[in-house]
């Protein structure tokens, strides 16, 4: 069910596996996908996917300057390739994989488990039957079961790509995060921080965004649209024409699904969002193959298995032991990031980049093992100012 990134990427998958698929989706799977997706290009290339990178920086850097001027702070440089996808050639791509796939547009209403078999009870009457269903829709979907752990941090941010009366970006610069803080009013630096996401497309075309880690309740995109200008006001910058508007919103720490449920879930419905970082491409990339080629053999294998029995099994595979225990760490390293003015904030992401690259960039793409990951973690705790030891342990009061 669904037909965003994690739709096809899984759909595909279960094709190449050989399986009798069907889609289910409220919409054509044809739909332009709205948001960018962004992702670190060395990861991609791993994949043997890097064609499907619209732009490519080599540029790429943050600020996490004092605060008190955006000229003369110099960037802390990544060294480190980043791409962003071309929206259409990767949906296109995933599409192409799903050949002959049968689309339902329909929007499920109810699920029952009738025997061995799952069936959707779609709003039009019909009624879908299948040995397992994949819920692929999104961490909206109402069909998948998890624990209630009160509220849930959710990132925001509004975006503009645009023409400028001055360039917002250097030539051929991506800015990862921009912290830089000189616009906001002092009761502003009392709220909930964000940053500046912002590469330059060429020819005088760029993208701003600004973005909000981790809130809860999220700041507003008002708030968002509020502070970009008034960040690029400061330097004398406006935004002569606006080409496309970009408005994100997505949980950070959903809590993983209930796991003995008899339907399985893929993307954002399975939590697959990293808590530390919000990217998720990457994993539906490499997660997608192996959940696939469980359920094809479970299924060639073990032909009287019915869907819980299915879905046990598919669980196992994408929620592994140290998946979830890693996955518990992010959380628990946001919920102290959420607990850090501005101040401390610039402080921390100022420090996270100067461990090793490799050390970093695993870190965000949620690739290090899970005694590596605790080592990370604790050189970070080592070679952080005492201000940010204490706010992680969490004896500052911030």
């Amino acid at each position: 069910m669904g037909a965003g990134p994690a739709a096809l990427c899984i759909a595909s998958e279960l094709i190449q596996q050989g399986l009798d698929v069907s889609a289910l989706a409220s919409h054509s799977p044809q739909k332009p996908w709205t948001n960018t997706y962004g992702i670190w290009a060395e990861e991609l290339e791993s994949l043997g996917m890097a064609s499907l990178l619209g732009h490519r920086w080599k540029d790429t850097v943050s600020y996490f300057g004092n605060g008190e001027g955006f000229d003369g702070v110099d960037p802390i440089s990544h060294d480190f390739d980043y791409g962003l996808f071309d929206q259409a050639a990767f949906q296109n791509a995933l599409l192409d994989k799903c050949s002959g796939l049968d689309w339902l547009i329909e929007t499920a209403e109810s699920i029952r488990y009738v025997e061995k078999i799952t069936e959707v009870i779609c709003t039009s009457g019909n009624i879908y039957r299948a040995r397992i269903v994949v819920d692929a829709s999104g961490h909206r979907s109402p069909f998948i079961r998890r624990p209630n752990h009160g509220a849930v941090a959710q990132q925001a941010a509004y975006g503009v790509v645009g023409r400028f009366n001055l360039p917002p970006v250097e030539k051929n610069r991506f800015v990862l995060m921009d912290f830089r803080s000189n616009h906001l009013t002092e009761n502003e630096l009392k709220e909930p921080p964000s940053f500046l996401y912002a590469m330059d497309f060429g020819d005088e075309l760029f993208f701003v965004e600004e973005t909000s880690l981790a809130c809860s309740p999220p700041l507003s995109w008002s708030k968002l649209k509020q502070r970009l200008i008034a960040r690029l006001a400061k330097r004398g910058i406006e935004i002569q024409e606006v080409l496309d508007e970009e408005h994100c919103l997505f949980p950070m720490n959903l809590p993983l699904p209930d796991r003995d449920q008899p339907i399985l879930a893929f993307g954002g419905s399975a939590s697959m969002v990293h808590p530390a970082s919000g990217y998720m491409v990457g994993a539906l990339l490499r997660r997608a193959p192996d959940l696939a080629k469980v359920l094809s053999q479970s299924m060639s294998i073990e032909p009287a298995l019915n869907s819980a029995k299915l879905a046990e099994k598919g669980w196992k595979v994408l929620w592994t032991k140290e998946l979830v225990q890693r996955h518990r760490l992010y959380q628990f390293g946001l919920k102290r990031l959420m607990s850090f003015d501005e101040a401390l904030l610039r402080s921390f992401f100022a420090t996270f980049f100067r461990l090793p690259k490799e050390d970093w960039s695993r870190f965000l793409a949620n690739t290090l093992p899970l005694p590596q990951l605790i080592l990370v973690m604790l050189r970070l705790f080592t070679i952080s100012p005492l201000k940010v030891k204490l706010g992680m342990i969490g004896l500052v009061k911030v």
